[in-house]
């Protein structure tokens, strides 16, 4: 029997990441504002249900990852997920403002993948130099840090093709321009199943789309990492840089904060 709706973090660690631990800072966001959202932690190991995590689910075919393919496990998610409806979360990620209306808007397709992404200022940024291959093959410019589905034929051949790609990277890449020596990485996995999987059926109009806050440094146009170059404050969930209020989804990507967030949600 499936839960009517909730969100899923997946989170493995590894040797250099604790990606758990950021899983729980975003657990923690999200209750801040949504106190009976339930959250799911996929994750490799037995850990137990928390006030962070509502359930708790292993992978269901085991840690696939390996030194060439680090992202191998992401289609998981899809028969994992114990919900009916799915918002996927990405680990190192706060939920700064209420999200609980994505449900209603997202529930017309079976599958939305977030689409654009936004900096500090709440603009939409154009950055490409973490894109070039998705921009260069005008593939569409998607972000898997968020994702929704509902339990459906569409949103499985999705996942089941995101599966293809990572178990056959090299062939995917060489069928895409400037890509012969791409490693594999979710946002162009997601990319190029969005296109072979009908991109209207699993995206929406970017103006419509969730869209995540994203703290890399050349989009926050910094010198060095953005924490050493921007003043931030948390206060009652609310996350502010430079004095702008960060909208729904930070994507505070420096994973050694966490630790250091966490105090805000104790």
């Amino acid at each position: 029997m499936l839960n009517d709706q909730g969100y899923l973090i997946v989170a493995v660690n590894s040797p250099d990441c604790d990606y758990v631990s950021c899983a729980r800072l975003l657990a923690r966001s999200l209750k801040k504002w949504h106190e009976h959202a339930v959250v799911c932690l996929l994750t490799d190991k037995n850990l137990p249900v928390d006030r962070d995590f509502d359930i708790v689910k292993t992978l269901p075919y085991g840690d696939l990852r390996t030194d060439d393919n680090p992202y191998a496990n992401d289609w998981q998610c899809y028969p994992a997920s114990p919900f009916h409806e799915t918002i996927k979360l990405e680990a190192d990620m706060l939920v700064a403002q209420p999200i609980d209306h994505y449900w209603s808007a997202l529930r017309h397709q079976d599958i939305v993948v977030s689409t654009g992404a936004l900096d500090f200022k709440n603009k939409l940024t154009e950055c490409g130099r973490y894109r070039s291959i998705i921009h260069k093959n005008n593939l569409p410019d998607t972000y898997n840090a968020f994702v929704y589905w509902r339990t459906s034929k569409h949103a499985k051949k999705f996942f089941v093709t995101v599966k293809k790609l990572f178990d056959n990277w090299s062939e995917a890449m060489s069928a895409l321009k400037y890509a012969q020596n791409e490693p594999p990485n979710t946002d162009l996995a997601y990319s190029i199943a969005t296109l072979l999987c009908d991109a209207e059926r699993c995206t929406l109009p970017t103006d419509l789309s969730p869209r995540i806050v994203h703290m890399k440094s050349d989009i926050a146009k910094t010198p060095t990492e953005w924490y050493k170059s921007l003043t931030w404050e948390i206060d009652q969930g609310q996350v502010r840089v430079n004095g702008y209020t960060q909208s729904a989804l930070w994507h505070y990507h420096h994973k050694e904060l966490a630790e250091q967030f966490k105090t805000y949600y104790e």
